[in-house]
């Protein structure tokens, strides 16, 4: 499979200008995409897109752009030049014969890595990757750099570019998808850490690891690795920083008793930290171990104090009658949920469920027999998670409910005063919902329209 790759904006406008190019999926990352590419003078376009929204079919209608839309919008690929979409995976048929046919393959992500003329940070893992992300890009910010934060957060970084300058700085998260053909890697590569996840897609976990070490393959100056996770910890080379909740690290951040080090220095008391769990412990530990060469670590405990966390990661949403509720919706997987499960002191009561991606959920029902007061399962996954519970404890308290409104009704049934519900699903959202932001802020209205009265 023959990947393309650009010098310059220069370079790009050469090889693309006598190509026939197709972009596969027109959504948040490929609209600025297309608008980028006619901008440079590439006017040989088609678009394909499943379902295309109405931003795209006005762009390809404004631009006289072919776009091909349906069931079947991925035949017939016999363009040159294969823009994929992260949720394209190439390795789907159609894209293996277009390639094995001569085209070339690449991506808006890819062609950003190549055109970028800053250092960019990228950061890559299963869970507490846009935490870890967002506090870089803080910190950083904090110590007076000009700082450009995008990738698989939301943010499209193309339309940037021309702002975008060599002292500045570049704060990315990366998904598994984003990476499988990545070719360049960032200056300071971050992995949180790697577990099953994504498996409705991948082939098998080999080629979900294989993705995300694409991150640093090729050339990172500074790695930074998670000790304490299984897969990453064999990553860790003798110039590579590497984070530990449960040891000292010889080069790197870790947690002794209430205190954060870096190389046996004190950054803070995990006291300072506003965001609550031992995972944003975690997350901190990266963030330091990846700001380390760039900033005085003092940067670290300031944004600590005042950080309140990024919307669906655990974030409050309100307390009625003593009764908290939080929205961990970004908990999409039984490794994401389990870890929004120790941010508390006491049991909770928790909505989970949503739609399969095959991964088992066997150590996640020991973690809600242990962790959780009431269970409310919801989504095609409902009974897939209540049988894995029961199996642990058949007498385990669980309610089924028929969406995610009735869910919220029934966990605020079992609730009283002093209880946390959370909503933290343990699976994608893609049953009902467009994505984990929009089941977030549903859940969010519903707990806000709850009856104040008793």
């Amino acid at each position: 499979m023959k990947i393309m790759r650009f010098e310059n904006l220069g370079d790009v406008r050469t090889k693309l200008s006598d190509k026939r190019v197709t972009v596969l999926g027109v959504g948040v990352s490929n609209l600025p995409l297309v608008s980028f590419l006619l901008e440079n003078g590439i006017n040989n376009i088609t678009l394909r897109d499943k379902k295309p929204s109405p931003e795209a079919l006005a762009l390809a209608q404004a631009n006289n752009l072919p776009m091909i839309s349906g069931d079947d919008y991925l035949n017939n690929l016999t363009e040159d030049v294969i823009f994929r979409s992260p949720g394209i995976m190439p390795t789907s048929l159609e894209i293996v014969n277009a390639t094995a046919r001569g085209a070339e393959l690449t991506s808006e992500m890819e062609l950003f890595f190549d055109l970028c003329p800053a250092k960019i940070i990228g950061i890559t893992g299963s869970d507490g990757k846009t935490t870890t992300t967002t506090l870089i890009y803080e910190i950083l910010k904090k110590a007076g750099y000009t700082c450009h934060l995008g990738g698989n957060i939301g943010n499209p970084l193309l339309p940037e570019l021309s702002q975008i300058k060599e002292d500045h700085l570049v704060i990315v998260e990366l998904s598994s998808f984003q990476l499988m053909t990545m070719q360049k890697s960032a200056h300071i590569a971050v992995v949180t850490n790697l577990a099953p996840n994504h498996l409705d897609k991948h082939t098998d976990m080999d080629e979900y690891v294989e993705a995300k070490t694409n991150l640093f393959r090729h050339g990172s100056k500074i790695t930074v690795f998670n000790l304490e996770n299984d897969i990453t910890k064999e990553f860790i080379r003798e110039d590579s920083l590497s984070f530990s909740l449960k040891q000292p690290v010889k080069n790197g951040a870790y947690l002794d008793g209430d205190t954060v080090y870096f190389n046996g220095k004190e950054v803070m008391k995990t006291e300072d930290i506003l965001l609550p769990g031992i995972h944003n412990v975690d997350n901190y530990l990266a963030a330091t171990c990846a700001v380390s060469s760039l900033c005085d670590l003092s940067y670290v405990k300031e944004v600590a104090q005042t950080f309140g966390g990024v919307e669906h990661r655990i974030e409050f949403v309100r307390e009625l009658n003593g009764i908290r509720f939080y929205n961990d919706s970004i908990a999409s997987s039984p490794s994401r949920a389990i870890a929004g499960l120790h941010s508390f002191d006491q049991k909770i009561i928790v909505i989970a469920g949503g739609s399969d991606k095959n991964i088992p959920f066997d150590s996640y029902a020991k973690e809600v027999v242990d962790r959780v007061k009431h269970l409310v399962v919801m989504g095609h996954t409902k009974d897939k998670i209540k049988s894995a519970v029961l199996g642990v404890n058949p007498d385990f308290p669980i309610s089924v409910a028929e969406n995610l409104e009735d869910a919220v009704q029934k966990a605020y049934a079992q609730a009283e005063a002093g209880d946390v519900v959370m909503l933290s699903p343990a699976c994608a959202s893609f049953d009902f919902f467009k994505n984990f932001m929009e089941r977030g802020r549903l859940f969010k209205d519903f707990v806000k329209s709850l009856n104040n009265e008793e």
